[in-house]
């Protein structure tokens, strides 16, 4: 991995890189522009990471009350189905889009993932395991050109590979030929160590063979993220934190030995990070627990919202609304930076020839 690293571009000024990809958002379509629909699209971040890459997005659909606003004031031209996907028809979205199946380019889906994550009790009767076949309904009933599927790693690791392999059929009984890997959003233009499982489908009749864009960016570590951010935070420190962080050894974990020795057990300590200047930022969770979340490297503070955002690759005039709310949107999401990638790719490889 050193060498690949040394090969490849490195963003140089990555704020001013969001500020860029965030006016490339905000530009007019162009009439060729590709389409795609977002299932499951949370608060935006496939969405925003199409929307980069040119793409007119002809639908969004999200349950959530915080997600929907939020993505309603960053697309204010997107229509969304603010309800469960379960009762979504097929008719109801050829309706709202005013396409015939098989027009769409790419469906888009991020179906729940809480139930496959490790961090979870990774159960196989969690609901939230089933609403991939909701994906595959809307997949059947609209036939676009492509598909993607994100999910997370865990879904191909240890008992889950059985659910996967149930996905995996499902995609292919669809008329597609489908691709599955695991891709780190770090070697993409985001700044986290962030390994996703990305779910790539072609169309049978359009005769290709899915696969995935190859690593394009040297990692960006901390300092080149968040150094410029005003040093705030609205968070009180507990004291373990502030006991235990003049012990901490260095890493993203905190040493559960050292913890435990402050404070008599371990309760908090694994969810407690420390981010470091000259190293890539770990996975940033969906939520944040009371009594931990992620440090600063050198304030005796946690991380702020905006540097949040700036961690996955939300530009700074994207909009979040409850901050407690909209960390989880952020863990939550697909990083926009590495959505955009996939989207690049996947118009240049195999929407142009089709709709040229």
């Amino acid at each position: 991995m050193p060498k690949l690293q040394s090969r490849l571009p490195q963003i140089k000024d990555y704020p001013a890189h969001l500020d860029k990809m965030w006016d490339k958002h905000i530009q007019p379509r162009e009439d060729d522009a590709p389409t795609v629909i977002s299932l499951f699209a949370g608060c935006g971040g496939s969405s925003l990471g199409y929307s980069m890459a040119g793409y007119k997005e002809l639908l969004a659909v999200e349950w959530d009350n915080n997600a929907v606003e939020t993505f309603k004031l960053n697309f204010p031209d997107v229509p969304i189905h603010h309800g469960d996907i379960c009762n979504l028809s097929v008719d109801e979205v050829l309706k709202i889009t005013g396409l015939k199946p098989g027009e769409l380019d790419i469906l888009d889906g991020s179906p729940p993932c809480q139930g496959f994550s490790t961090a979870g009790k990774r159960s196989f009767d969690d609901s939230r395991n089933q609403l991939f076949k909701e994906y595959i309904r809307l997949l059947r009933g609209l036939q676009p050109k492509v598909f993607v599927m994100e999910n997370v790693s865990g879904m191909v690791k240890g008992k889950m590979k059985l659910i996967f392999v149930e996905i995996l059929k499902e995609l292919k009984a669809s008329g597609y030929q489908v691709s599955a890997r695991l891709m780190n959003t770090m070697w993409f233009g985001v700044p986290q160590s962030r390994q996703r499982l990305i779910f790539i489908g072609i169309r049978n009749d359009l005769g290709s063979d899915p696969t995935h864009p190859e690593a394009e960016q040297s990692p960006i570590i901390s300092k080149q993220c968040i150094s410029d951010i005003e040093d705030f935070s609205d968070r009180e420190i507990k004291d373990i934190v502030i006991e235990y962080g003049k012990h901490h050894p260095g890493g993203w974990n905190t040493n559960p030995v050292i913890y435990k020795q402050i404070k008599g057990n371990n309760a908090g300590c694994f969810s407690l990070k420390w981010l470091e200047w000259n190293k890539v930022c770990g996975t940033l969770p969906a939520a944040e627990i009371s009594l931990t979340g992620i440090m600063h490297p050198n304030k005796k503070r946690y991380l702020n919202l905006q540097e949040a955002k700036r961690i996955g690759s939300f530009p700074d005039k994207f909009i979040m609304l409850v901050r407690d709310k909209a960390w989880k949107l952020i863990g939550n999401s697909v990083p926009p930076l590495f959505m955009r990638v996939i989207a690049e790719f996947i118009r240049s490889n195999y929407l142009v020839i089709q709709n040229g």
